[in-house]
């Protein structure tokens, strides 16, 4: 639109002071003559704005004119531009690292330091460790029926289904968190969330949303979330833990676990007594048989029977006919 390319000439010479035609064109991805009609219009508002012929020339503003589109405080301004300067910005780090830049061309000289160093200072990584980005191709569809408040079809594969399915729903939104996006949205008028990288695909409908409700996002997404993370089959589990591994099961925070380690003392042989909450026995098998002999389940005595019973498993699985029994 061109009341947005007239706000990008202004961002640009505010920043750089003097520009040539030809620069902001290539800049704005236009044509040297709309960049000659555009400065033309922004004169016309009221904007001091001139051209100099020669080797030096260009479009420049009267010198000291600035001006404050944004009408955002210190705060709001160092918060948003720090935000900007993720360090992947999820899925919509071009965007956000694009409105980075426009607000610090925005706002004047003497605000301009201070959330400059704040962008500078500050660095927000939406992804979690030891994890790849999320593939998901079926994003800015999705975003484009929000922005549209349309009903969609979605192919929606579930976390232990072979094929994907279709199915029709009403989104409510998007929401990103710990560098996970998911779709919240009502199917058959009851709200649920939707991984995106499990969408495969996105069909419009060209139909209205018909939500249930009328409550908003924020509201539905903490319902779901609230439900999924309720106590169900939680366990305390005690363990007993070689004490070079003690920092790592405290460091390590297992997405199984219910909760954090408490310490509950130490052994006479120097192992640490730890104890946390996890989401269920399968849970915590999976999550602790990793650690190997480093770490012996002491309680409840259900589990530690499990962990027996599925090392005996892995043992057979690895010993080859003839082998010899492990000592």
């Amino acid at each position: 639109m061109r009341s947005d390319r007239l706000l990008a000439t202004l961002l640009l010479l505010q920043t750089h002071g003097r520009l040539s035609a030809p620069e902001i064109a290539r800049r704005l991805e236009v044509s040297t003559r709309t960049v000659q009609r555009d400065v033309e219009a922004l004169s016309s508002a009221g904007v001091p704005v001139y051209c100099e012929r020669g080797r030096r020339g260009g479009v420049a503003l009267l010198e000291g004119y600035r001006t404050d589109v944004t009408g955002m405080t210190d705060d709001e301004l160092r918060a948003l531009v720090a935000l900007g300067a993720s360090a992947d910005g999820g899925a919509l780090g071009t965007a956000l690292a694009s409105a980075s830049r426009k607000l610090l061309a925005a706002i004047p000289d003497a605000r301009r330091e201070g959330v400059d160093r704040a962008r500078r200072r500050l660095l927000v990584e939406h992804q979690g460790w030891r994890r790849a980005p999320e593939d998901l191709p079926a994003l800015p569809a999705l975003d484009a029926a929000l922005v549209a408040d349309e009903r969609v079809r979605i192919h929606y594969a579930t976390g232990d289904a072979v094929e994907a399915t279709w199915r029709t729903v009403d989104p409510y939104g998007l929401v990103s968190k710990a560098g996970t996006w998911y779709l919240v949205a009502a199917h058959r008028g009851q709200p649920k969330m939707y991984r995106v990288s499990r969408v495969r695909e996105v069909a419009a409908t060209g139909t209205p949303a018909r939500r249930p409700d009328e409550r908003g996002l924020a509201e539905v997404w903490a319902e779901l979330r609230d439900r999924l993370q309720a106590p169900s089959d939680e366990v305390d589990v005690r363990v007993r833990v070689d004490p070079a591994w003690a920092p790592t099961l405290r460091r390590v925070a297992m997405a199984v676990q219910a909760g954090p380690w408490r310490t509950d003392g130490v052994e006479a042989d120097g192992r640490e007594v730890m104890s946390a909450p996890f989401r269920s026995l399968v849970a915590a098998r999976a999550g602790l048989l990793g650690y190997g002999e480093a770490v012996e389940v002491v309680e409840p005595a259900e589990l530690r029977a499990e962990m027996a019973d599925a090392a005996a498993r892995v043992v057979a699985l690895y010993t080859m006919p003839g082998d010899a029994p492990p000592d």
